[in-house]
């Protein structure tokens, strides 16, 4: 997206989907940003390649969405941190940091949580887990750079360990819009917690 289109007031059909991809997101559990727009649109009755919101627009309604209508978001949304606190704890020897929904504030009860981790093997990760009888499977990776991702079940959600080779930990990994991606460490996570 051009530098300038990002300083260009919303139209009305860009604020209408961004309305309802929020709502079906936060609603129906979806987590893709793409399909979210995409069913909204459909059901708005507008066309499917026409001028869609961004994510950042998408994000800045789903946390409008959930300050109006999700009263118990703020405790869905500690309980999850707290998840992944024990799991940034469990995982330190591989440099984990939270990033996604749960860092962000806008995961909800579908939401999963996002680790990221940085190591030379990722079979040592998975040696780590099984040597705790810590179950996991294995997900799809969805940055090309990642060597493998594991699925491991919390009590509250699932959560996705995102495994890159160590020297990405110093590279600032953006989201599929050009967007940065945040990450924090379990220090700071601490802190935002209650």
């Amino acid at each position: 997206m051009p530098r300038h289109d990002r300083f260009r007031p919303a139209s009305a059909a860009r604020a209408s989907i961004a309305s309802a991809a929020a709502r079906l997101m936060a609603e129906d559990g979806i987590t893709d940003y793409g399909h979210a727009k995409k069913k909204a649109a459909r059901q708005l009755g507008l066309a499917e390649h026409g001028e869609f919101p961004d994510n950042a627009e998408v994000e800045a309604e789903l946390r409008a969405y959930r300050s109006l209508y999700d009263d118990e978001h703020q405790e869905l949304l500690a309980t999850l941190r707290r998840a992944a606190l024990e799991l940034l704890d469990l995982l330190a020897a591989f440099n984990p940091w939270l990033t996604g929904s749960v860092l962000e504030g806008t995961a909800g009860e579908h939401s999963s949580i996002d680790i990221l981790l940085f190591t030379d093997s990722a079979k040592e990760v998975e040696i780590f887990l099984l040597n705790r009888n810590i179950p996991f499977v294995h997900g799809a990776p969805r940055h090309e750079k990642a060597e493998a991702v594991l699925v491991v079940e919390t009590v509250v959600a699932d959560a996705n360990l995102v495994i890159f080779p160590a020297a990405y930990e110093r590279i600032r990994l953006k989201y599929r819009d050009g967007r940065p991606r945040e990450r924090i460490r379990a220090e700071a996570l601490r802190a935002l917690l209650p």
